[in-house]
């Protein structure tokens, strides 16, 4: 998959990977942004007590 998308890019290899950082940069921020508070809804978090001894 990597090698795909290595090949698919274009320009020299100092591009590809501004450009490769560049998309991950998007990536994590559509799922900090999207994909995490929409998945929030579903997650219920349990309750959870610690007692002192």
């Amino acid at each position: 998959m990597y090698g795909a998308l290595w090949r698919m890019l274009p320009g020299p290899w100092w591009a590809r990977v501004a450009m490769l950082l560049l998309l991950v940069a998007a990536v994590a921020v559509a799922l900090v942004f999207w994909v995490f508070p929409w998945a929030d809804h579903f997650i219920t978090p349990q309750e959870v007590t610690v007692e002192q001894p």
